[in-house]
């Protein structure tokens, strides 16, 4: 019997078509917003009578919340997860969260308060502090940082349980001292009916968790809820973070504005680099880790083709032990390569180009290969470094840009949580020193009382 295909696409670069395949493999991971699965499509046929786009689905979804507030929000519970919810059962009730607390294995909370305090000993070390700078008149320049006042975070619901979601998002507003905290998730399994997400929750000291999910959650967040009879009403919040599927993703696009987000997220992802010295056993481990959230892609950069054909082997075999084989198998074929470059500096050129959520190295010197590249939302360097690691408990959160977007945004820390605000409080010899300079430029761009506040205060000699 023949051994079974690697389920992963092999470019070798050298090849003229090389470089085309894995142009075409990049454009995949950058979300649309217009592809969606036939089960989605007909759901929206479903409930909406018509096939809309995902745009406009999220579109009239969010216009409708930010409408009929409470209302809206239930119907399209309803509507999309299947379950109806009564005005006065949206937020799951205190008692409720301490039954879970007490429900779950002691070891699970164990684990919990230990990721609690290495995600809070990162945060604080990172954390921005205020500046003063003294002015020879006496005055002060001050720069001050004060943390948002209501934080909304999505833990999505749909295909497994994500308490470590709460970990790395919940955490972070916590150290930058948000005063309120409220979690969404859809009323499933998984989501706000899941124990240990709910048990988290209790653990962390979050006692709003809302039973709803999808761009629904992001509208009700961003445009809040009113109070009525036998419902306490939902502020607006300032700020929406945490994952979710291609709908919670463009509703936070469509929101952002009148809210602040963490990112657009799309497809989890992994770049590898690695040369002779790579150990094929975990590079494959960690492809398969992020070809298993499916949708989820795994790029193996490497010049040695031996490297390759090992991981290839690798793949193959560890596969077939998977729990989520058919789904893992899915996304290697679609979202996965393993790519033969010309030299180390080609690999680490293209990681760079790549710019990926995940950047792994797996070199005979990290460091110096980590220093030829700029761009990633995470870089995991040496053998004992795995992406898993940064998920479930090193300390950075795994809120990071995806799509090659760490061009030029970072990953989500305590400081997106924070506002800063200048203070400046200037002595008379202070504004006396920089009078002149104010007059120059206020008269050349014709603004004269600009001019003329200063000289009612510091007559022109």
């Amino acid at each position: 019997m023949p051994a079974p295909a690697p389920p992963c696409a092999r470019i070798d670069l050298a090849s003229p078509e090389g470089r085309a395949r894995l142009d075409a493999l990049r454009a995949t991971l950058v979300s649309q917003g217009d592809v969606v699965s036939p089960a989605g499509r007909q759901k929206t046929i479903d409930v909406f009578g018509e096939p809309l786009t995902p745009r406009q689905v999220v579109e009239r979804i969010c216009a409708d919340v930010a409408g009929r507030g409470l209302d809206a929000l239930l119907q399209y519970t309803r509507a999309i997860d299947g379950v109806a919810i009564p005005p006065e059962g949206l937020f799951v009730p205190p008692e409720a969260l301490a039954a879970a607390h007490a429900a779950v294995e002691p070891g699970f909370l164990e684990s919990v308060r230990r990721i609690r305090e290495r995600v809070r000993t990162f945060q604080e070390a990172l954390l921005h502090r205020d500046v003063a700078v003294p002015l020879p008149g006496g005055g002060q320049l001050r720069q001050r940082y004060l943390p948002l006042d209501r934080v909304g975070v999505c833990v999505p619901g749909g295909a497994a349980a994500y308490p470590s979601t709460l970990l790395m998002t919940v955490v972070p507003a916590q150290v930058a001292g948000v005063g309120e905290i409220v979690v969404v998730a859809p009323p499933t399994r998984f989501g706000s009916e899941n124990r240990h997400v709910l048990a988290t929750c209790h653990e962390l000291g979050v006692s709003r968790v809302a039973r709803c999910g999808g761009a629904q959650a992001v509208a009700a967040l961003a445009h809040g809820l009113p109070a009525t009879a036998g419902h306490p009403g939902l502020p607006p919040v300032d700020m929406i973070v945490g994952p979710g599927n291609l709908f919670v993703a463009l509703a936070k696009r469509l929101v952002f504005g009148t809210v602040a987000i963490d990112s657009i997220a799309g497809p989890s992802e992994i770049v590898i680099v690695a040369d002779g010295a790579g150990n094929p056993e975990y590079i494959a481990a960690d492809m398969l880790a992020q070809a298993e959230h499916s949708p989820g892609s795994a790029i193996l950069l490497t010049p040695s083709t031996a490297l390759a054909d090992s991981v290839a082997g690798a793949l193959v075999r560890r596969l077939g032990v998977l729990e989520r084989h058919d789904l893992t198998r899915d996304s290697l074929e679609r979202f996965c390569a393993i790519v033969v470059t010309a030299d180390d500096a080609e690999a680490a050129r293209l990681a760079d180009e790549l710019a990926p959520e995940h950047l792994s190295i797996d070199t005979a010197d990290p460091e110096a290969t980590l220093a030829r590249i700029r761009h990633a939302g995470a870089a995991f360097l040496g053998p004992w470094s795995p992406v898993a690691a940064g998920d479930y408990a090193a300390g950075p959160s795994h809120v990071l840009p995806t799509g090659g977007t760490a061009r030029f945004a970072a990953g989500l820390s305590a400081n997106d949580f924070l506002r800063g605000g200048s203070v400046i409080r200037l002595g008379r010899d202070d504004l006396a020193a920089i009078a002149a300079d104010i007059a120059t430029l206020a008269d050349t761009e014709g603004l004269t009382a600009h001019r003329r506040s200063v000289e009612a205060r510091i007559p022109r000699a």
